[in-house]
């Protein structure tokens, strides 16, 4: 952990569970898309909400076992998803998009990161209005494609932002044991969960969170 959290600069925040919240609807978009494919989404979800935080092709990769029918369950997932957000059924977690707006007025950089698609990523945001929000969204297609557990989407906003001289001075927050260590993995200064979404705060402690907080909103007095 950095010594001096005031030191951080860049701040990595997830979604869905984090800034976003889920309300069941990735289950919910999960089973819709193994029941289109004849799969029994009973048998799936325990592993499903295990591996929450991961990229979504990664986890139909692991379900089915083959390219073709993981590509076409990701593809009935992201349109699930899009029907779930176009009914109005996704909205910000309370504070959420006010702790973002707080931690930019403190002169830090904030990106949103996502294990969903791009076109999915971009729904949600202009379903909350969060369009230009903060200065980079990244999905895992943008980041070569791996997704969490592994660090490229927060070494990406690493790179792409120049907000921070040293990965220490990265904050990554989220609500996924695969968030955790996807900002241990980074080298990141701070590693915070929320309990907001998926996990708890042993799996989340486990994983290798620095702190474990009620919700995203309590960040900026951390930093301070």
């Amino acid at each position: 952990m950095v010594s001096n959290l005031k030191d951080i600069r860049l701040v990595v925040l997830d979604m869905a569970g984090t800034t976003v919240a889920d309300g069941g609807l990735v289950e919910q978009a999960f089973a819709a898309a193994a029941r289109r494919l004849g799969a029994d989404p009973g048998s799936m979800l325990d592993y499903v909400r295990a591996t929450m935080g991961e990229s979504k092709i990664s986890v139909f990769r692991h379900l089915f076992g083959e390219e073709t029918k993981a590509q076409e369950a990701n593809k009935a997932f992201e349109e699930a998803y899009a029907e779930l957000v176009d009914g109005g059924r996704v909205a910000a977690l309370p504070g959420a998009r006010e702790t973002i707006e707080q931690l930019t007025s403190q002169g830090r950089t904030v990106v949103l990161t996502t294990g969903f698609a791009r076109t999915t990523q971009d729904a949600i945001l202009a379903a909350l209005g969060w369009q230009g929000l903060v200065p980079l969204t990244l999905c895992p297609a943008d980041a070569g494609g791996r997704g969490r557990p592994y660090p490229d989407m927060v070494l990406t906003a690493f790179l792409r932002t120049a907000a921070a001289d040293d990965v220490r001075q990265i904050a990554v927050v989220g609500d996924t044991s695969y968030d955790m260590l996807s900002g241990v993995r980074a080298g990141a200064g701070l590693v915070a969960g929320v309990l907001t979404g998926a996990h708890d705060t042993d799996a989340l402690r486990a994983a290798g969170a620095t702190h474990v907080l009620g919700s995203v909103s309590e960040l900026p007095g951390v930093l301070t």
